[in-house]
This record gives C-alpha cells, structure tokens and sequence, in this order.
C-alpha cells in the first residue's frame, strides 16, 4: 500500500466523524433557533415574569446559536489516541452526541489539555497526536506527531513528518531510537521555553526551526491565553510563498489570535514581493539609510513654492526661498516629526508675514489674530500653505529617492558613490515597479520619522445606550459583534505580546528596527541558522539593530543538531557546497538514508527548457507529493513559462530566496552555478536551496559552449 493511499484512507476516517459532527451539529442549531422562538411568544403573555422569562430564554438561545455558527469552520482541528485505546478529537467547540456521548472535546477544556501540553519526552498518556485541517466541512490536510512509539498499536498508520520519525524509531538497533528520543527532546525543550523573555534557537536545515517556532506558538496562547491572545502573536516569514505555506501548517487555536506577515508585508497597505541584488539590499538594509532618511524628511517639497508673493492692503508680502527653508528648519529644529509639526511650520509663515505687516506704512494695523483670519479666509494662501507643508506619505518621501540630484545630496558624507549608484538604479523606475522587500523597511522608519498629524479623540459611543442610563436589550450575537468591533486591532498594531521571527539570519538591520517597533512589550522566539544568510552587510550593524530590538530580556538559546528532513545522499551534495567557504561550520547529523543518489543534470543552453521539463515531469511521476523548481531570481518567470503545461497543486516554482524555510518531496534545481555566482552570499542561497527535499533532489547546470 503507497503512502498516497494511507493518506487518502486515514482522511476519509476523519471525513467520517467530520460529517457526523456536523449533522449533529445541524441538529443542536435548529434546536436552538427554536428555543430562541419559543422565547419570542412568552412575550403575548403580557405580565412581567413573561417578559424577564423572554429575556433569559432568548439571550441564552440566542448566545447557542451564535456559537454554533462562529464556531463552524475548521471546528475540528486535533484528535489525540490514548494508552488507554480511547479516540479523543478537539476543536473549537464542544459537541456531544444524542447518547452525550463527546464527538469534539473543546479546545479549552482540562481533558484536551494533552494536545498541546503532550511531548515526547513526557506524552501524557498520548501516543499519536493528528493535527487535521480542513475546508468548510471537508477534511483537506492531516499531520500526525507520534509521542509514545513502543505504545503504538501495530496497525497504527502515522503521516507527515510523524510517518518519518515512526519509520525511524522502528529501525533496527538502539542507536536510531536514541536519535528519535534526541530530536524530540531538543524540538521540546525550545517549545516549553519560558514565556517570557527571548527564546532562540537555531539549527541548520532539515531541524525542525520553523515547526519548533510554531509549536511554540500554539504552546505559549495555551499556557498563558489571557496574555498571549490578548496582546496578539506574530509571526514574520521571509516572503509570502513562506508565509502562506506556515499558515497551513499553524492549527487553527478557536479563535484568530496569531497574525502571519512577511517581511514585505509589515507595513500597511504594502505588500512587495520583488527583491534586490544582495549589494543593494545590504545598502537599503544598513543603519545609515536612517541617516539618509532624516535628512529627506527635513528638505523642501520637491516641485513645491520656492516662495511666497501675496498683496495685503495694497502691500507686497514676499518670502524668499531661504526664508521658507530657515522657518521649516526652526520648525523641525526641535526633534519634532515633520507631520506632527505642520503646524509650527504654519505658525512660521504667520509670524514672518506679520512681521513685515508690522513695518508696513499703512493705517490703522490690524491685530495679528485678525491678519490671521484674513490670510486664512484667502484660497490661494491656503493653496500655499498645502502645497508648501503637505501631509506627507512616506511612499512620497521614498519617491524623492528616485531623482538623482537629491539622493546624492541626502547620501553624501554616509553612502560611498557606489553605494549610491546602486540605489539611484534601484529607484530608477520606482513609481512603476513599486516597492521591493527591503524597501517595506524604509517606507516604516519613513512613518516614524513623519510621524501622523494630531487627531482629535472621539470617544467610542456605547452601541446600546439609549438615554438617562438606560440600555437596550440585545441577543448574545448583537454584543458580540459590538465587542469585537471595539476590540478590532489596528492594520498598523504595535503591542503584541510574542513575536516570533523565523529565518532570522535574513532579517537586515533595518528590518530588526521595523519588527522592533511592533514587539516593544513582547517576548520573542527568534529562529534561524546563520550558515543560510544571505545578507552581505556589516555584522556589527546587525547585532546592534538585532540587539536593540529583542532589548535586554533574557535569553534561552537552545541548538538543534540533527536534519530528519534531508535523506543523508541529498544533504550531502549541500554540505560539500557550504564547506567550500565555511570548513569547519558545525552541520546537523542526516539521519536516514533513502539509497537513492541525487540525479546531476548537464546541458547545452539550448536543452535547458527541455531538460527542465522532462526533469519535472519524472519527479512529478516518482513523488506522490510536492514538487519544487528553483530557480535563480532572474529567472523564476521564465522557468515558470517553460512548465506551464505541468502546472497543478503539486507544483511550485519558485526563487532561490523563495525557497527559505521550504520543504518539497522533489526539488528540481535550475542552473545553481548562477545562483552561486550572483552575489556574495549566493554559496549559502545555494546550500540552502540544495536542502529543500525530502526523497528526490535532480540538477541541472548549463554546460560551457
């Protein structure tokens, strides 16, 4: 029997009890619909004690039926097999069946504590933990994690990685169980890290980080929700393709309480996909750019007034282009942030203005109030004033970066004129190819530095407030929705209470002060390994930047040593690649061994479509499960074109940077000298693409003409 169809069979079971609850679920719905119009007609009773009854019935019913509804999508995400042979399923609500018998123990009750708080080292009586997935009401997705292996009935069918430490525990000789008890027991201690503070773990690829940090996560909303839930956990990835693939594998907790960005997608209203060559990057991405940036937001509007000419009483009124530039600057001369000072900058033109006024030999002189309001009642004084200070972007502010003479003069004395060059082509075409990943970073410290205009608070008007103290009566539904509305968390939210930071060792010291700015009040899981960066800037300026954003909390620092991902004959074609330039970097141990040798491909230029596609085709047809192609950045489009007839579910293409934090069943590598030629990090882009399969790995070179 393949594994395809021990997936599909071990499904459909869950798809059995699926439909089951659900119909059971139909049935506790309808009856709370009627319940809730049964306590409509207490009402034509007409005495009081009918309506207080009214009141109770119809809140009650109604709170049912709400949850019934909310809880309807996903309700059943876990299931845990027992010692004692019992079957126990969790979900976001509890469900029992017409016998009471439980169909769905709810997340958070003590009986489902195990699914969460179960470990390897101490399973809690749990020998299988399935993790299950699912789409409106059918089952899409199962992972199981097998705790207790000498416990597991013989006919115990595991799949996921799960499958792999079960085939592995079951190998012949004492020595393979122990490396199963080692990878469990390092992957759990980094999980039940204390809740405070800053965890880190760090392991090479095939370790575990990705799975430990999100393990970590559901760990930490169960121990301690009320804080957890109620600050908010987020969770950074290095791109989207990463981040959509861990929000598959995050189980679903009863309610939406961790938020999954990428580094392109932190600030709001922006989500860049395009990368930099690895120097410019390392240019957006150092600590001067903040240098840089103040200086632009400090300068004069491009294109705005380069003076003011106005006639008051028949009198010229003129203000020169150093003149305006003195009264901005003494606005800003305070440290304050260029929006939240607009009005300093308007009290300056005033103040100049009357000045002149004063020395006027005219009549009968105003006072400054009232030659205030005549200015204020004129449009085109107005007009000035918009035009001169406007509130500003920060996309605004970025776009100055793509005229050449004001780059130079905001870089001078900090960027070196290669430095500069690189930018100046970065931003060439900025309006129309937008942002890149690295510049999500700048566009945030750009609304740092601006700052927002000053807004009057309005206070929250109560929903059911009617008048003299008097509150309306609402179902359980109404106040939820209320509740919800008033605890609705801002796009641009800053007071999480974790954050968690996977593929670390990319993250530029500008993008640590961006993640910085959201996790003041939080505690951190940071995971990475830095065999795999790609960033080529100055290390001090990223521990300092890194430093400063985990601030002086304390540190647990646990390593994971052993790769359960990479068959041993795959990893080692990378290995061999990463101790070219790193000798004696310490890898993690391969444990298994699948016999079968990586395939290296190499062809003429023009048979490298061809080779592409065949390659694909044969992985597609040995693998039941995913497949990759990575390609060089440049060249992720066209590869793409070339599979085009091969698209489907199972296949993804994808970059070289892409493919952090990835994992597929068969990767087919395209052109990797180009990858390794493309920067001075590309012999770690390229190890770390040579270690993203779990059974096949094929290459393929382009041979010299």
């Amino acid at each position: 029997m393949t594994d395809r169809t021990v997936l599909e069979q071990e499904i459909a079971a869950e798809q059995r009890h699926l439909d089951r609850v659900y119909a059971r679920l139909a049935r506790l719905r309808q009856s709370a619909a009627l319940a809730e119009q049964e306590g409509y007609r207490l009402a034509r009773v007409g005495n009081f004690g009918a309506l207080v009854e009214r009141d109770a019935m119809v809140f009650h019913a109604a709170r049912r039926r709400h949850a019934l509804d909310a809880e309807h999508e996903g309700l059943v995400f876990g299931r845990l097999d027992l010692r004692d042979g019992s079957v126990m399923h969790v979900g976001r609500l509890g469900v029992r069946g017409e016998n009471s018998e439980p169909l769905v123990i709810d997340w958070r009750a003590p009986a489902a504590a195990a699914f969460y708080q179960a470990t390897a080292a101490e399973p809690l009586g749990v020998i299988r933990r399935r993790m299950i997935q699912s789409t409106g009401e059918r089952v899409t997705r199962i992972e199981d994690d097998l705790l207790d292996p000498a416990a597991a009935p013989a006919g115990m069918r595991v799949v996921g990685d799960g499958a792999l430490l079960a085939t592995l525990s079951r190998a012949t000789g004492r020595g393979m169980r122990d490396i199963i008890a080692t990878i469990q027991r390092e992957q759990d201690q980094a999980i039940r890290s204390p809740g405070s503070g800053v965890t880190i773990v760090s392991g090479g690829p095939g370790t575990g980080k990705t799975a430990v940090a999100l393990h970590r996560a559901a760990y930490l909303l169960y121990s301690d929700r009320n804080r957890f839930a109620g600050g908010g956990v987020l969770v950074v990835g290095p791109s989207g393709v990463f981040v959509e693939y861990i929000a598959s594998v995050l189980p679903s907790l009863g309610e939406e309480t961790a938020t999954l960005h990428s580094l392109g997608s932190l600030f709001p209203g922006v989500v860049a996909v395009r990368t930099d060559p690895a120097a410019t990057a390392a240019v957006k991405g150092s600590l001067r750019m903040r240098q840089v940036l103040r200086r632009a937001v400090r300068d004069a509007v491009p294109d705005g007034p380069g003076e003011l000419r106005l006639l008051y009483r028949g009198e010229l009124l003129r203000l020169t282009t150093a003149e305006l530039d003195t009264i901005r600057t003494r606005a800003l001369s305070g440290g304050g942030r260029r929006n939240e000072v607009r009005r300093a900058g308007f009290d300056g033109i005033f103040n100049a203005l009357w000045a002149q006024v004063r020395r006027l030999p005219v009549g009968r002189l105003p006072g400054q109030r009232e030659f205030e309001d005549d200015l204020s009642e004129r449009e085109e004084f107005r007009d000035f004033l918009k035009a001169w200070w406007p509130r500003l972007h920060p996309w605004h502010v970025l776009g100055w970066l793509a005229r050449p003479e004001r780059l130079r003069a905001y870089s001078a004395g900090i960027l070196s004129r290669a430095e500069t060059r690189l930018l100046a082509e970065s931003y060439r075409n900025l309006e129309a190819d937008g942002p890149t990943i690295a510049d999500v970073a700048l566009l945030d410290e750009l609304d740092e530095l601006l700052g927002r205009p000053m807004k009057p608070v309005k206070r929250k008007r109560d929903p059911f407030h009617v008048a003299g103290g008097i509150r309306e009566l609402t179902t359980y539904a109404d106040r939820q929705r209320a509740d919800r509305a008033q605890r609705q968390r801002s796009e641009d939210y800053r007071e999480y209470a974790h954050v968690v930071v996977d593929e670390s060792q990319d993250v530029s010291p500008m993008q640590w002060r961006m993640i910085g700015r959201r996790g003041r009040l939080a505690s951190w899981t940071v995971v990475g390994d830095p065999a795999q960066t790609a960033w080529t800037g100055d290390p001090r300026e990223l521990a300092q930047a890194r430093d400063k954003a985990l601030g002086r909390r304390p540190r647990h620092e646990y390593t994971l040593s052993t790769n359960y991902r990479n068959p041993a004959e795959i990893f080692a074609v990378a290995a061999q690649v990463i101790r070219e330039v790193h000798p004696d970097l310490p890898l993690p141990t391969a444990v298994r061994s699948t016999g079968v040798e990586p395939l290296s491909l190499h062809v003429p230029a023009a048979r490298l479509a061809d080779a592409t596609r065949e390659a694909t085709a044969r992985l597609l047809a040995e693998v039941e499960g995913t497949v990759g192609v990575i390609t060089p950045v440049p060249r992720r489009d066209e590869v793409a074109g070339w599979l085009a007839g091969l698209a489907g579910p199972r296949l993804q293409v994808v970059t070289s940077l892409q493919a952090k934090g990835m994992e597929y069943d068969g990767v087919v590598l395209v052109a990797g000298a180009e990858i390794r030629a493309d920067s001075e990090s590309g012999v770690r882009t390229l190890y770390v693409a040579l270690s993203r399969a779990t059974q096949r790995l094929t290459t393929i070179e382009i041979t010299a003409a």
